[in-house]
Formats: structure tokens, C-alpha cells, sequence
């Protein structure tokens, strides 16, 4: 709960102090401050784990935290408390969600309330509960932004989506399905197969046990799938290239790899490298985006899935473990309390 100081407002918020694992992250009461020109305050009721906070609290994402008292998080869910003047979009009682866009360290949203610039939001899909816009926006703009809008994913299309049982993607065996393609989802083990049949993936390679190009060829008849979407990289991708038609596109969204990204000798094939962060910081980019998602979400085609939803910000320690573990399937989300 917020308090109240002799030198003005706190919060409680997830920080750390060193690099390390799950161990490293403390909750903490920081200073609140009113929102400025251009700023919305934001009750956060729920926040979404993705993979890039686990790097970026080990010290192995893009960019480095300013220690000590790096700020967390990128997705969260909540409603709008005050707003700074200019700001039109948003006021007291808007269900909101974060936008992804910014330095988590910075503006990290991991905290029971936050202030954020006014473009660094996007209004909640109407009827939408805060834990299921929290496991919403990044996952599915990912996927739709890599696979249709970089990767020009059509009706009939075969794309090979690997890591399929994480967040981003559970979306994106959703979004394939909604474009009339047909995702065949990768996964190491055997233990996710059925729950990824279950969520509508016609086709679904154990790569721990099956080679993932032969089986991608047997599936399309020796012709290779369409489009890979891949957020590991690392010398793997140059198998993923292996599995795609002459003429096909690879779209990296990640580098859980960190070692060189090899490429297939495949030729010709295209390959991007997607984040949403140019998109996300466009106004156009992130109406195209929620209208997307929320259209998804009315007519029931898009419906995240949730792996488990922790109570309160002392369990993120818990919810990260979880997180890299590995052993859980679809979004991650932590319940805040007010």
C-alpha cells in the first residue's frame, strides 16, 4: 500500500542491488512522485514475467542495468489514479496496461504503483480482468509483430515456432491459427506435446528426441515451412534455415543463445530480426497492435495462457524461479495487491 512520508509519497517495488539470479531481487518502499506534464499515475493490480527480465536481472540482456536499485519489469495491468497535465488519453479509473517500450530499468513496473510517461500505456481491452491483461500485450504483440507484420504470415502458411510453450509462444500457435496457417510448435521434451495439441498446434516436434528439419520436411511434403519464428538464435539457427523452403523467412525475436547466430546454407532465404520496441514507440504501431489484440480477445480466437499466477510482490523470488525452470507452459503473472 502506498505511504505517506514526512518527504512525500512511497511505493513498494521490486529492485535489485547485483547481478545473479532470483535470489538477487528485494522488495522495497521507493519514492513515489505526482505525475508530471505528460505522466499518468498507475495502481498496478498485475504484472507479467517475460524472459528478458531474467537476463536483464543476470546482467545478460542488451543493455545493463544501473546498479544498485535497477527498477524490473515491462508488463503490468492496472488503473489510471491521477494524470499530469497535457495528458488527454487517460483519466482516474482507466484500465491500462504497460506498454513495453521503455528502460525497465528504469521505469521498471514491477511495484504497486508506478508513473509512467503517457505513451508508455495502452488502454485495457474493455472487460478484460488485470491478470489477463497482463499476460496479453507483449506476448501477442510479439507474435503479431514478428509473424504477420515482419514475417508476412498468410492463410496456408507452414511456420515453425520454436520455444512454443512459453508466453510468446502459446500467442503465437494462437495467431497462426487465426491467419488460417499452421503452426508446427517445437518444444525439447515430450512432456509439453499434449498440452500444445491441446491448444490447437496440428503438428508438434520434440526436439530433444526428433530432428526438427527432417520432421518439418516430412510434415510439408519435402517442401519446407514458409516462415520460422525463433527467439534462441545461436549456432541452432542455422538448423531452423535447413527446415525452411527455398525462398523462405527466418524471424529472430530473441537471443537465449548467446553465442554466434550461425546461418543455413539454406539459400536464399530471408532473415529479420524483430523487436517491438520500434513499433511499440509509434503511436500508430501500438493502435494497430491493441486493435489486434483486442479484437482477438472479443471473439475468443486469442485467450492467453497462463502457467500460474503468484500472490503478492514478496513471491517474484518464486515466480522467477518458476520462470527458469523451464518447466511451465504459457505467461507467468504476479498478482499486486493495492
Amino acid at each position: 500500500m502506498t505511504t505517506h512520508t514526512a518527504t512525500g509519497r512511497t511505493t513498494r517495488a521490486v529492485l535489485f542491488h547485483e547481478l545473479g539470479g532470483p535470489e538477487v531481487l528485494t522488495v522495497a518502499e521507493v519514492p513515489l512522485p505526482d505525475p508530471g506534464p505528460g505522466e499518468v499515475l498507475v495502481r498496478v493490480e498485475a504484472i507479467g514475467l517475460n524472459r528478458a527480465e531474467a537476463m536483464f536481472r543476470a546482467g545478460d540482456y542488451h543493455y545493463q542495468p544501473t546498479l544498485p536499485g535497477s527498477r524490473l519489469g515491462y508488463e503490468a495491468a492496472g488503473t489510471v489514479e491521477a494524470v499530469g497535465t497535457g495528458v488527454t488519453a487517460y483519466a482516474p479509473g482507466d484500465p491500462v496496461m504497460a506498454a513495453a517500450n521503455f528502460d525497465f530499468g528504469v521505469h521498471g513496473v514491477y511495484a504497486e504503483r508506478v508513473v509512467l510517461p503517457e505513451e508508455y500505456l495502452v488502454a485495457r481491452p474493455e472487460g478484460v480482468d488485470a491478470v489477463t491483461a497482463a499476460a496479453v500485450w507483449l506476448t501477442y504483440f510479439t507474435a503479431y509483430g514478428g509473424m504477420v507484420l515482419t514475417g508476412g504470415l498468410g492463410a496456408g502458411d507452414h511456420v515453425v515456432i520454436t520455444g512454443a510453450s512459453s508466453g510468446v509462444g502459446t500467442a503465437a500457435v494462437q495467431i497462426a491459427l487465426r491467419a488460417g496457417a499452421v503452426p508446427i510448435a517445437a518444444t525439447r521434451g515430450e512432456g509439453k506435446r499434449r498440452l500444445l495439441r491441446e491448444l490447437g498446434a496440428p503438428h508438434v516436434v520434440a526436439t530433444d528426441t526428433e530432428d526438427l528439419a527432417e520432421e518439418v520436411r516430412r510434415i510439408t511434403g519435402g517442401a519446407g515451412a514458409d516462415l520460422v519464428f525463433d527467439p534462441i538464435g545461436g549456432p541452432g539457427f542455422a538448423r531452423l534455415g535447413d527446415a525452411l523452403r527455398r525462398g523462405g523467412t527466418a524471424v529472430l525475436y530473441g537471443w537465449l543463445d548467446p553465442r554466434p547466430v550461425a546461418l543455413s546454407s539454406n539459400w536464399p532465404q530471408t532473415v529479420h530480426t524483430y523487436a517491438n520496441g520500434a513499433l511499440a514507440r509509434t503511436a500508430e504501431g501500438r493502435r494497430r497492435a491493441a486493435g489486434y489484440i483486442g479484437s482477438g480477445l472479443r471473439d475468443g480466437s486469442l485467450a492467453p495462457v497462463i502457467a500460474e499466477t503468484f500472490e503478492g510482490l514478496e513471491r517474484i523470488t518464486d515466480a522467477h524461479r518458476l520462470m527458469e525452470s523451464n518447466t511451465h507452459f504459457g505467461k507467468i503473472v504476479v498478482r499486486v495487491g493495492s
